[in-house]
């Protein structure tokens, strides 16, 4: 008879529970977010590439290789996981709240008497708690808690794309560092032989010692250059070891051979802006935000509006197990509560996630128009790249001739050293800015990739891994 009555108002109080205060959510147009329909760089025509895995496109095993470890190693991305599953034990909490809460109690205790002897006494209890979601707060709080824990997800696949991006990144500047000390030592040879020759020629009263001096300044000048080279190597190769979840130097060994700068793609489809968006996870993590911060309103209102609270208790007691549920005791409370008076407080928390969605909207539209101009900047900084790399070619071309017929004249005796040096310093400056376009080429490609938000299955919403078992 006391079960039947908890559920006969748990019934009744079901269909109370259709409404929901609070605005519902509905994620704004691109339109209002200020999103054009085409781009106003240059972009290669037609539909968007799969970059789920851009790294790839490099066709270089050891950056695949590394990248693929910095997803699986990296402590920060291991951090964006635990808030991943914090937020999703969140959202299990939220859903709890919409059941009963019920617990139980048993007793035993001995009672002596002088003219009786003992007694046993057992009891067995259960309480039980329901408060009715009459006006829809626990449901936008579980619509709350569920945006979050979106939110949560996308920003995982934020982290993890841009520690691919980073691990790209540094490794592009381990083979250009790499490239750039064969060119400074190469050159240095060449610096060498050109002092060997102007140290014979002052012997033989050819020249004045100050084609020795102007030599050796050449040399030192370009000597001076490797050991920042070496420093931006050795940066490179630590922040690697540390991206991939391990010491500095634990790469070291691996990326000592030398490899050429990569080269991706020479050109990417990158589609319309919405494209971008729709792929980009710090645009959907904000649009997540959004949502969250919209049902939270919902959660505030239904302070304001009256409460359901049910309490039950059930209880049997006997002086044997035998006797339990002989005798069941039990009792019934159903009441409504609400809010009359306090001061403002309530209705200043309705105002205050009012004004928290406002800048949640104002976070969306920013991190929308961010991610446009860095689709915008990418594009310029790789068209950039790719019309520095070509002018390069050509003085390279120019200056490995001059400098060429400049040191067999200079042998020769029909040219002076300063022409020489002159030329030798540009061939160096051309071998320097090819060997560095190419590696802005490809940094330029990397930002892109990151910029269209490549790296993560855009397809669905991340969900939370299984926490591994704690130990004791």
């Amino acid at each position: 008879m006391f079960r039947s009555r908890i559920a006969l108002l748990l019934v009744v109080s079901l269909p109370l529970s259709a409404c929901a205060v609070g605005p519902n959510y509905a994620p704004p147009a691109p339109a209002a977010l200020g999103v054009p329909a085409t781009y106003s760089t240059p972009a290669p025509a037609g539909e968007p590439a799969d970059i789920g895995s851009w790294w790839t496109n490099f066709n270089d095993p050891e950056l695949s290789a590394i990248v693929e470890r910095a997803r699986a190693g990296n402590l920060d991305i291991a951090q964006a996981v635990s808030r991943l599953r914090q937020a999703h034990e969140s959202l299990i909490q939220s859903r709890a709240e919409l059941l009963p809460s019920v617990s139980g109690s048993a007793g035993y205790n001995r009672a002596l008497f002088d003219n009786f002897g003992a007694r046993d006494n057992l009891s067995l209890g259960a309480n039980v708690s329901y408060q009715a979601d009459l006006f829809g707060g626990v449901r936008r709080g579980i619509e709350a808690s569920r945006a979050t824990y979106q939110a949560s997800g996308f920003n995982l696949a934020m982290v993890q794309t841009s520690i691919a991006a980073e691990a790209a990144r540094n490794y592009i500047i381990v083979r250009q560092a790499q490239a750039n000390l064969a060119i400074a030592r190469n050159s240095l040879g060449i610096q060498d032989d050109n002092l060997e020759i102007t140290g014979f020629r002052v012997k033989a009263g050819l020249v004045s010692s100050l084609d020795v001096e102007q030599s050796r300044q050449q040399r030192a000048q370009t000597a001076a250059t490797i050991p920042s080279l070496e420093q931006n190597y050795q940066s490179a190769v630590n922040r690697l070891g540390v991206l991939t979840g391990q010491a500095p130097g634990a790469l070291k060994a691996e990326l000592e051979a030398t490899a050429p700068i990569p080269r991706g793609p020479d050109s990417l489809a990158v589609g319309i802006p919405a494209d971008a968006l729709r792929q980009r996870p710090d645009v959907r993590a904000a649009e997540r935000q959004l949502a969250a911060a919209t049902a939270q309103i919902g959660v505030a209102k239904a302070q304001l509006y009256p409460a359901l609270n049910i309490t039950g208790n059930i209880g049997t007691a006997a002086a044997s197990i035998g006797g339990l549920g002989s005798i069941v005791t039990g009792s019934l409370f159903a009441g409504l509560t609400q809010l009359i008076f306090d001061g403002g407080r309530t209705r200043s928390r309705v105002r205050a996630q009012e004004d928290a969605a406002e800048g949640a909207l104002a976070n969306y539209k920013q991190v929308v128009l961010t991610g446009l101009e860095d689709v915008e900047n990418a594009l310029t900084a790789l068209q950039a790249a790719k019309d520095r790399q070509a002018q390069f070619a050509i003085a390279l071309d120019a200056s490995n001739n001059a400098a060429i017929l400049s040191r067999s004249q200079y042998r020769a005796g029909l040219t002076d050293i300063t022409t020489l040096n002159t030329n030798e310093s540009a061939l160096l400056s051309a071998q320097n800015g090819l060997s560095n376009a190419r590696a802005d080429q490809a940094q330029a490609l990397v930002q892109l990739y990151l910029a269209l938000g490549g790296g993560w299955d855009s397809s669905s919403v991340p969900q939370a891994p299984a926490a591994q078992p704690h130990r004791e």
